[in-house]
């Protein structure tokens, strides 16, 4: 790697960090705590990377992009952020940074993006309306997974190419295509979510391509569309022209499984699915439940619903819970917990209320003698009586495997002192695969093994 960065950060162990990984890899490094030093070392011509925080004592890194754009554009910037929000990825996509990193950022990630960056002109600038507001936008996630989500959801929200996003009920899925919408050059189209009667009619697909224009359609839930509906959808994708609207779509569960059981087109399935968003479930993003619930707090005050703040002790309850109607049902929750009590703090006792009983009740200790795969089965069993009769959610199985490989993999981390080569070798899997697991899964390591 060659080149001078420009290391912008309030924080002297990033800096320092970051100065020494670039030296090694052979660039030049100017590091600052200042955005005025920034800027100004920017106008003088110095740096072929800028690597810069966004919220800096004397200013904020993404306002500063346009500037540093005007000056240089074809300068490259990677954002790193601690405001890990969808919208700190957008609006870094939208103000022409090269790349966005939350933090606690890979270092090797970081190294590879900056080499990438150094070869690489910048993408093209994308507009925004200054009437929209990001406190509005109900997605919310800290988590590695999220965070992933929020930077290909900026990458391709100003693509041509048809996007199907999958995950659970109650996750955000149509929140997401509309997120897609509503943050491209097309927000201010129309925004068309096209129904099975829409479709029923003859003149059903050219009616909706009417109201659509140049605008988005969103296919919602499309795996429970039956055959003519199918049929219907291919063959008005078939009549459009370069000029016709972005296609989103959503389904629920594993969309390729009912592709393989004849139940799904086949060619209406590669069509939809250039780009495919997997939406995690809440259990797989137990960190954000906080923020989550914070959110949905702050919007039930607002409209007008007496404040009220969760105990520690509510919070710990609400993140052993396994919500199975995920995002959707945590928010009815805390709208509940917001109106069944008056004491401005909701405490332990009140979740635990809310949900039908205390979460400790699934989690029943193990019995003497007893294996894992009897512990396993009983927990199981739990889960599916939390459904109440109904059969969970289809993709269970992964969904069943991920859960189990989070905590023997952080167990394994633990007796292992946090050394990644022990681990995988009592594992008995690649190292590499280890780090990939640690990333997929958004395990919290300990800050003797996390950078920052």
């Amino acid at each position: 790697m060659d080149g001078t960065v420009l290391v912008a950060d309030d924080d002297r162990t990033i800096r320092t960090v970051l100065t020494q990984a670039l030296t090694r890899a052979g660039c030049r490094v100017h590091a600052t705590s200042s955005l005025v030093t920034l800027k100004r070392w920017v106008e003088e011509g110095r740096g072929d990377l800028v690597i810069s925080d966004v919220v800096m004592p004397d200013g904020n890194g993404l306002e500063a992009l346009p500037e540093i754009s005007a000056m240089r554009p074809d300068l490259p910037v990677i954002v790193i952020s601690a405001q890990n929000t969808i919208m700190t990825a957008i609006q870094a996509a939208e103000a022409e940074a090269f790349d966005y990193l939350p933090k606690p950022f890979d270092l090797p990630d970081l190294m590879k993006r900056a080499a990438r960056a150094l070869e690489k002109k910048r993408r093209a600038p994308v507009s925004r309306s200054d009437d929209e507001n990001p406190d509005d936008l109900p997605l919310v996630g800290h988590t590695p997974a999220m965070q992933a989500l929020y930077r290909l959801v900026a990458r391709v929200m100003n693509t041509e190419l048809p996007v199907l996003i999958t995950g659970e009920s109650g996750t955000g899925k149509s929140l997401i295509a509309r997120a897609i919408h509503d943050f491209s050059d097309r927000r201010s189209l129309p925004f068309v979510v096209a129904t099975p009667d829409d479709l029923r009619p003859i003149d059903g697909p050219a009616s909706i391509l009417a109201r659509a224009g140049r605008g988005t359609i969103l296919f919602d839930e499309i795996g429970d569309l039956d055959d003519e509906a199918q049929t219907r959808i291919n063959r008005m994708l078939d009549s459009q022209t370069d000029h016709g609207p972005r296609i989103l779509s959503t389904a629920q569960g594993d969309l390729a499984a009912r592709l393989e059981a004849g139940s799904f087109r086949q060619d209406l399935f590669y069509r939809l699915g250039a780009v495919t968003i997997a939406v995690p479930t809440l259990r797989e993003r137990l960190e954000d439940i906080p923020a989550l619930a914070e959110h949905f707090l702050t919007r039930a005050a607002r409209d007008g619903l007496t404040p009220r703040r969760l105990s520690d002790a509510a919070v710990e309850v609400l993140r052993a819970y396994p919500w199975p109607g995920n995002v959707r049902q945590l928010e009815n929750t805390v709208q509940r917990l917001m109106v069944t009590g008056n004491d401005p703090e909701i405490s332990r006792a009140e979740v635990e209320a809310t949900l039908g009983a205390p979460t400790g009740a699934g989690l029943a200790p193990v019995q003497e003698g007893e294996k894992l795969s009897g512990s396993v089965a009983r927990h199981l069993q739990r889960y599916f009586d939390l459904h109440g009769g109904a059969l969970p959610p289809p993709g269970i199985y992964q969904r069943i495997l991920r859960e189990f490989e989070l905590p023997l993999i952080e167990i394994s981390l633990d007796a292992t002192g946090g050394n990644q080569a022990k681990c995988a070798d009592l594992l008995g899997i690649n190292r590499n695969t280890l780090r990939k697991k640690i990333t997929e899964l958004g395990i919290e390591v300990t800050r003797r093994r996390k950078l920052m």
